[in-house]
């Protein structure tokens, strides 16, 4: 386990293989910070699928409303949401985009963040300036790494539980 220096900006994602620890970035973009833990506070992500996994490049996850498991998974519709948050106004910063950074999923409006996420498998500078980061990860990077791969993957791996630090007993 990773070791976390900051409870409540940490964020424990649960995979098939184990636990993911991102540390978030409140001083970088302080709005998608609290949105993540809102949502990981309402149990939102619990159960939500991986429904674009590229290989070389990234693993997005974070439809609360299309890709939730234990709903009517549809693949097809998978991606196409968000919460029922109103959308994020972009929080641009100079933290790149390297391997096991973490951030915000939005259409073609830079303003349209809301539930989605991405983690980096590989350095990808030419999302720098152009995406919202919030987190890193720290621990458990081997596990993203086994993510399964697809757009969408056949059988989805799952966010199977998502709590922030802080709320986890020791």
């Amino acid at each position: 386990m990773a070791d976390i220096k900051d409870p409540e900006n940490t964020l424990i994602i649960t995979l098939k293989d184990g636990e993911v620890v991102v540390e978030l970035l409140p001083d970088v973009a302080p709005q998608h910070v609290e949105r993540l833990k809102t949502l990981a506070r309402d149990k939102a992500y619990d159960n939500v699928a991986f429904h674009r996994v590229i290989d070389g490049f990234m693993a997005q996850t974070g439809d609360v409303k299309n890709a939730n498991m234990e709903k009517d998974y549809n693949p097809r519709m998978a991606g196409t949401g968000g919460s029922d948050l109103p959308n994020l106004p972009a929080e641009f910063s100079r933290v790149p985009f390297d391997r096991g950074m973490v951030g915000m999923a939005r259409s073609q409006n830079p303003n349209s963040a809301n539930s989605q996420f991405f983690i980096m498998f590989k350095d990808g500078h030419f999302l720098n300036g152009q995406y919202t980061v919030f987190g890193r990860v720290v621990g458990g990077m081997e596990h993203v790494d086994a993510i399964t791969r697809g757009e969408p993957p056949a059988n989805p791996d799952r966010m199977i539980t998502v709590r922030v630090a802080a709320d986890v007993a020791a």
